[in-house]
């Protein structure tokens, strides 16, 4: 088991996490419905953000290629996708992440995207990983449901070996028996010590993976509750997504927090952040 550290820090001119730094927050649809519906979540949680001093970036996904069925909505692809985010990019001003899922995807994302996420299961894509670090953006490695905490040490020289030193973790459950998940809070400050910021994904914890039938169910009741205890351990960030009707949601309803309850759950979590001070390794 890696040793417990102190964590690193991202310092790119559109992001900043770490140490000393403020709550960096990845927020957003699971999926770009619509373009529409898009500038109305990133304008509202950037708002959010802003009053209570969080970091904000907009999350959603272009293509989300790993659905479970075949006919489940995956986005609106690389093309429109990228000329949306760009959009509300550069409208709101706000910093933009989406997955990446394919090598031939990278350089074109790299040209809008502030970060580009490696989805959990292809944390371990070597090519993958390079061509995300090639570009120079942040790149945010999602621990695979499969993968130990200590061995995402093997995806961060992955990245560092070609070149990339803007790098974020992020936590988001390991397979627990078959359709489950399970946080292992000790899981983050293990990651921190690989020397890098590390994000706890409140919202695919609580998902139950194929659960239900050919989609993923989800416990949103656990949200709460679980990234309450990850802002307690000590984290640099957290991802959620966020919709204005979640049982209406197009992808991950079930486990998506409703918009008109993110800034109430916010505060309750920089309360907790605040009283906890800066994490102090043993």
């Amino acid at each position: 088991m890696s040793q417990v550290n102190s964590s690193g820090t991202v310092t790119s001119p559109q992001i900043q996490a770490g140490p000393g730094r403020p709550l960096l927050l990845l927020a957003g649809p699971c999926v770009l419905e619509s373009e529409e519906m898009g500038w109305h979540i990133a304008a509202e949680m950037s708002t959010i953000c802003r009053e209570l001093g969080i970091s904000y970036v907009f999350k959603a996904s272009f293509d989300k290629a790993n659905r479970t069925s075949l006919d489940s909505f995956r986005g609106p692809g690389l093309d429109k996708g990228l000329r949306v985010l760009a959009r509300i990019r550069e409208g709101l001003g706000v910093p933009v992440v989406s997955d990446v899922h394919e090598v031939s995807q990278v350089s074109r994302a790299a040209e809008v995207l502030d970060i580009l996420q490696i989805p959990a299961f292809l944390c371990r894509q070597t090519d993958l990983l390079v061509a995300a670090a090639r570009t120079g953006r942040t790149v945010n490695i999602k621990k695979g449901q499969f993968v130990a905490p200590w061995d995402m040490k093997y995806a961060v020289d992955k990245v560092r070996g070609a070149g990339g030193r803007q790098i974020l973790l992020t936590e988001r459950g390991s397979s627990f028996g078959y359709n489950n998940l399970v946080v292992d809070m000790r899981a983050l400050p293990v990651m921190r010590g690989l020397g890098c910021p590390v994000i706890f994904d409140a919202t695919h914890s609580v998902q139950l993976p194929g659960g239900a039938g050919g989609s993923s169910g989800g416990q949103r009741e656990f949200i709460a509750p679980l990234a309450r205890a990850a802002m307690a351990v000590g984290i640099d960030g957290l991802f959620m997504e966020v919709h204005p009707e979640p049982a209406k949601a197009l992808c991950d309803g079930p486990n998506s927090w409703p918009l008109d309850r993110v800034a109430a759950l916010l505060r309750q979590l920089l309360a907790i952040r605040a009283a906890v001070g800066e994490v102090v390794d043993a």
